[in-house]
């Protein structure tokens, strides 16, 4: 049901000096997404009237990272803190909105679920701002949340102002507020810069609501690792180390054995069917799609990949933006990149490079060959050390095999050029012409056998002798030239 008086207002301005980094803060990824793009994927459920992005530093890539996902923007231009951004938000804010939800771009981990509870229970108590709080171990660092007897906050004390007592809370803000807006927006005018920064914040605005007596509560996250932000390179890495456990999780529930779980690595849009096994050491990215009773073994990397069901990815292969039919079989050291197909147990071995290319049913290349812009026909067999030379230097060009070819080991195709049906191709061939069906194709030079040369050489060098050869070649360097 859609949040017609709700909006949300994500804070994606800052440029995170603890990063050390030139890339915006909000741009980093964790989980295999930039990290403002888990925070709109986690508010879209939610239907609110709208979202608005307050964007400052290289606002430029920010908006782009967001555009796909339709979220308005709104520049902070320069940046003075949490409450002058609410104040740039305001502008693209509908008047229809009573309530706004406002969260930082680098809080990835949040949950729609913990939004919306958020939001409830705002609507519910009446009060004119909620804080979402967590209880976490160590909160050394973090802003503290001080309640009243009956529960309400009574203040939001930073770290540095804690007293002895207040030390002991564990309670902390997440930065994630609901507000009632009718009642922010008096607060947000009042407030001066009276800080080192000379910036306006959003906790002084919350000290405003608790000094016009206004209600301000606090409502736990169930899970800490909701408000985790991204400050630093370690904080990204822990990020990435939740997300990653999550999706390994979900993963497992469908059904599906990962051995050694914590070495896998899933993106969050990969899909896995049941009775496949995962081993150790894989990566499965972007928008891969496996079927059910696949194996995908030690060290293989999948990238945007489809594989049907049944099929085995043996160890330390690559995958990328490719499809594997039921049945096939790769590597081990394979790579299949650039649109390449495999049909029903097609088989590719040990160090083949397959770009661009269909394999059709049944077709086997089993070592040491490269095989781009090329269609194979069901049946065929393809010897070790086959090259297809598609590349003549300014155009990729095509080579086109017949069903049940056998191609020669260490044979070259030059392409553009066919094979037909049922043809032979002999090793070593380097073929540069069509090669009609059912025929034998030979492209290389007469073998000649010179008896007796070789146990003659050995002679010659156990006695200290220079070769025949060699004596003759330097006869030659002493006579003289002949006058023209």
């Amino acid at each position: 049901m859609a949040n017609t008086d709700l909006t949300i207002v994500i804070l994606a301005a800052g440029k995170g000096t603890r990063l050390k980094s030139a890339l915006a803060k909000v741009l980093h990824r964790a989980g295999g997404r930039p990290l403002v793009e888990h925070v709109v994927r986690a508010c879209q459920p939610l239907k609110p009237r709208e979202i608005v992005a307050v964007v400052g530093y290289q606002a430029g890539d920010v908006n782009a990272a967001l555009a796909p996902l339709g979220i308005k923007s709104a520049l902070q231009e320069p940046q003075r803190g949490t409450g002058h951004a609410m104040l740039v938000a305001r502008r693209a804010i509908s008047s229809r909105a009573k309530f706004a939800i406002l969260l930082p771009g680098d809080a990835p981990l949040i949950r729609t679920e913990t939004l919306a509870a958020l939001a409830r229970a705002h609507r519910e108590s009446g009060a004119a701002a909620t804080i979402l709080s967590a209880e976490i171990e160590n909160p050394a660092g973090y802003g503290r949340i001080v309640r009243q007897g009956d529960g309400s906050v009574a203040a939001i004390v930073e770290d540095s102002a804690l007293t002895g007592e207040q030390r002991a809370i564990r309670e902390i803000n997440s930065s994630i507020y609901c507000f009632t807006l009718e009642k922010l927006w008096p607060c947000l005018a009042a407030l001066k810069p009276q800080n080192v920064h000379k910036e306006l914040y959003l906790t002084d605005a919350i000290a405003v609501l608790r000094g016009k007596g206004e209600t301000v509560q606090a409502v736990l996250a169930s899970d800490p690792d909701e408000v985790l932000g991204c400050n630093t390179r370690a904080d990204l890495a822990a990020v990435d180390s939740v997300f990653r456990r999550r999706k390994r999780a979900a993963i497992m529930d469908a059904g599906v054995t990962i051995e050694l779980p914590e070495t896998v690595l899933i993106d969050p849009e990969v899909a896995v069917g049941a009775d496949t096994r995962i081993e150790p050491c894989v990566q499965l990215l972007g928008k891969t799609r496996i079927g059910s009773g696949c194996t995908i073994r030690t060290g293989s990397i999948l990238s945007d990949a489809v594989l049907e069901d049944n099929v085995l990815v043996k160890p330390y292969t690559i995958v990328s933006a490719s499809h594997l039919s039921r049945g096939t079989q790769v590597g081990p050291f394979a790579h299949l990149r650039d649109g390449a197909r495999l049909e029903d147990n097609a088989r590719v071995g040990n160090f083949v490079e397959v770009k661009k290319s269909v394999l059709g049913e049944g077709v086997k290349s089993m070592h040491l060959t490269y095989l781009g812009d090329a269609r194979i026909g069901a049946g065929t067999n393809i010897g070790a050390g086959t090259i297809t030379c598609n590349y003549d230097g300014v155009n990729k060009n095509p080579t086109t095999i017949g069903k049940r070819v056998f191609i020669g080991s260490d044979t070259a195709l030059v392409a553009p050029v066919r094979v037909g049906d049922g043809a032979y191709i002999g090793a070593g061939s380097v073929i540069t012409k069509n090669v009609p069906p059912d025929a034998l194709g030979v492209a290389r030079g007469h073998q000649v056998n010179k008896p007796g040369w070789a146990a003659a050489r050995r002679r010659e060098l156990a006695a200290g002798k220079q070769p025949a050869k060699s004596r003759a070649r330097k006869r030659s360097q002493r006579r003289p030239k002949r006058k023209r």
